[in-house]
């Protein structure tokens, strides 16, 4: 039960309020920016302050703030805030800053009351709200013409699938399936792996008539080890998925009972599950690097970079290097094998980018740096900031995560589907010390 939700800026300036239940006070937005905001410590996102529970989320330089005088579900109250970003984003064009909610701030206070019902949760999915909202925004509303298409409406965000009508329909019926992983990783001077772990989710886009099931299965390794047992299949690798969030649609009881991922997804493009895992993962590139001093004003600095992936569809696209060098740096004289390489002075590091990085292959980077002889900096030790990466690796996934199979089954017009499967590795914190 949530009794207010605010916004505020990071000075705690409210740029928009709704209250759901009276027994807030006038100066729960005043407590807020004083003890919270206000503190230099680390900002915990519950706060309790006299008798009020306040829960944030910070999106860039925006704090959306519910507070609660009930015991509320934190959880809760944190999955309404992350609805409300989302939804807030769909209807004021992808961007949320102080501008925007306060030019579109009517529009804000209509999405606030359809999502909240007297403190309740009632509608936070975008295709349940989409009809009820009538404000200029990014959506176009909905027109409704008949008292039909009003009750279908209503059926719709009453009943169990509020996230889908099922009216919906296509000449050519199709779904694609985006595996997107973010690879995290630091390695010690040495080469020890310190940290190295796979952020990923599964994007959805479903162009599909009616009412479809659709049912698909990944190379889960609780899944496969079962599949094994019983003679089903021969024992293959899975991988093991530390934790996975799902979409409302996903019938988690059916995942829990075999591991496979069954639901009716909403029209359009949607975020399906999320997930992690940190064992086996395959680093898509390998850095080796060589920093030596010669003297105070003279270092020689050489990287080889090693592309892990061995098939040769599998390439890399928009790799970029940033090796750091000291801010004394005067001089950069660079040779590189492959691709374009400057030191650029505004990020305090050379700047090497390839834009196509062939499978199983290594390109080196050797630069000679002069040092100015500033006595202010040569008495401070370099700190030597780690090497870092940015990558693409499409049809690749770090984690090997594999989609076995998937099917789409609508039983009123028993349409044929065309599928799509596609993957993409991308770098997250990738990181080498030196």
């Amino acid at each position: 039960m949530i009794g207010a939700i605010i916004v505020v800026n990071s000075k705690g300036d409210v740029l928009l309020s709704r209250t759901y239940r009276d027994e807030l006070g006038r100066g729960v937005a005043t407590a807020f920016k004083m003890q919270v905001l206000g503190s230099k410590e680390n900002r915990n996102p519950v706060s309790l302050i006299t008798n009020y529970s306040f829960l944030h989320v910070r999106h860039e330089s925006i704090y959306f703030v519910a507070i609660t005088k009930f015991n509320t579900d934190a959880s809760v109250a944190f999955e309404v805030l992350h609805k409300v970003i989302e939804i807030f984003k769909a209807y004021f064009g992808g961007k949320i800053d102080e501008d925007t909610i306060r030019s579109h701030y009517i529009l804000a206070q209509e999405l606030l009351d359809e999502m909240i019902d007297y403190g309740y949760p009632q509608s936070l999915s975008l295709e349940a709200i989409k009809p009820f909202i009538f404000q200029k925004g990014s959506i176009k509303p909905e027109k409704l013409k008949s008292q039909d298409k009003i009750n279908k409406i209503t059926i719709q965000a009453t009943g169990a699938c509020p996230w889908r009508s099922p009216d919906i329909k296509y000449k050519k019926n199709e779904i694609y399936i985006d595996a997107i992983e973010s690879v995290n990783l630091l390695m010690s001077v040495d080469g020890k792996q310190l940290r190295a772990d796979v952020s990923g989710s599964v994007m959805m886009k479903c162009y599909l008539s009616g009412m479809p099931e659709c049912k698909f299965g990944l190379n889960d390794k609780i899944l496969m080890d079962k599949e094994a047992k019983i003679g089903t299949r021969s024992k293959t690798n899975g991988i093991e998925i530390d934790d996975c969030t799902f979409h409302q649609c996903v019938r988690l009881g059916k995942f829990d009972s075999d591991r496979t991922i069954s639901f009716i997804p909403p029209d359009g493009e949607f975020e399906l599950m999320k997930y992690r895992t940190t064992e086996n993962i395959t680093l898509p590139f390998r850095v080796l690097p060589i920093v030596k001093e010669h003297s105070r004003t003279r270092l020689e600095i050489k990287v080889t970079v090693k592309s892990n992936f061995k098939k040769d569809s599998i390439f890399g696209t928009g790799v970029k290097v940033k090796i750091p060098v000291p801010k004394n740096t005067a001089t950069c004289k660079i040779y590189c094998q492959m691709g374009k390489a400057k030191y650029t002075p505004e990020v305090g590091a050379i700047v090497w980018k390839i834009r196509r990085f062939p499978s199983d292959t290594e390109y080196t980077l050797g630069a000679e740096v002069e040092l100015s002889s500033s006595v202010a900096l040569s008495k401070k030790a370099w700190s030597r900031p780690p090497i870092s990466m940015e990558f693409q690796v499409p049809m690749f996934t770090a984690s090997d995560l594999q989609v076995r199979f998937l099917k789409v089954l609508e039983q009123k017009q028993q349409y044929e589907t065309i599928k799509w499967v596609r993957y993409l590795t991308q770098a997250g914190n990738y990181q080498y010390r030196i």
